[in-house]
């Protein structure tokens, strides 16, 4: 159902800290404009469980005004299953074209809650299910056997892998198929796991370098792989901004330098300051500057 690059967008506030709409258009627009597939929005880089219930629906419909009838997805990341059932029934309501579900972010759930607590929410919202697999930063796995229970459902339809452990990717295709979309959703992995049979790439710096990483997806889809490798290792080590505590403020302040954007995170998170700022200001800088010719797709 889903494949591509699915940008996971970062959420953009105005200085009183309230939603900042006409700038999410902007940006929004330049992913659209580059080719990516869909949006993912609300998510771990959208600053999410930092949203109001209501806030995430007014940046739904903002990312859907701007998708141009591709699917929008909203991530469902709440703590309680009740609460997460609730915004999913809202999301469907919204228009949301799917929806992204984080097991449990707070509460690390066993198996058996695990499989009962996403089919809770998947049947509140009744819209189809990428379920968010990241045990790193969750502590929640959803294993084969996890996968397995919720194969007979068919409001699931693919997974977000981000076990951070390549082979996952070939462990779901081997036990299931095709019957779920596997897309990648470590940045830093996405050229080992689209190689291995992912279909596609929830993607973070991608909101700064839209281009890079449409390039990499389509020139590994028409089997020009040497091509592709060669802009992902020159964007390799931007990617590894994506997997780390301060993603978000390291994404943003690539965002303001390569397209102009503002910086700004609800607390308690600030915008990086000092050393770890200086360090990723001039990696940013230094990358933009071996900027490669990217191949005519």
């Amino acid at each position: 159902m889903w494949s591509g690059i699915f940008p996971a967008v970062t959420t953009k506030f105005t200085p009183e800290d309230t939603l900042d709409h006409k700038e999410m258009e902007r940006c929004f627009g330049l992913l659209m404009e580059a080719g990516c597939d869909g949006l993912i929005v609300c998510g771990s880089l959208g600053e999410g469980p930092m949203l109001s219930h209501d806030e995430k629906l007014e940046v739904l419909r903002t990312a859907r005004d701007v998708a141009g009838g591709k699917p929008v997805l909203l991530t469902v990341n709440e703590a309680a299953t009740r609460d997460a059932s609730s915004l999913a029934r809202r999301a469907a309501a919204a228009g949301a074209d799917g929806l992204m579900i984080v097991p449990s972010p707070i509460y690390h759930t066993d198996e058996r809650e695990t499989v009962a607590t996403l089919k809770a929410v998947a049947a509140a919202g009744g819209l189809p299910v990428m379920v968010y697999s990241n045990r790193i930063a969750y502590r929640v796995d959803v294993t084969v056997p996890v996968m397995q229970e919720l194969a007979g459902d068919d409001l699931f339809v693919a997974i977000k892998e981000s076990s951070d452990d390549i082979r996952r990717t070939t462990d779901v295709i081997n036990a299931f198929g095709d019957r779920f979309a596997v897309l990648t959703g470590v940045d830093n992995l996405a050229y080992e796991a689209l190689a291995a049979g992912a279909v596609g790439w929830v993607a973070g710096l991608v909101t700064a370098f839209p281009r890079e990483t449409v390039a990499i997806y389509r020139l590994m889809k028409a089997g020009r792989w040497e091509e592709a490798l060669a802009v992902y290792r020159w964007f390799r080590p931007l990617l590894d901004l994506d997997v780390s505590t301060y993603l978000v403020q390291n994404i943003k302040l690539a965002e303001a330098i390569e397209i102009g954007t503002n910086e700004r995170v609800r607390m308690p998170r600030q915008p990086l300051a000092g050393e770890r700022r200086a360090r990723v200001e001039k990696l940013v800088r230094e990358t933009i500057s071996r900027r490669p010719r990217l191949p005519t797709l």
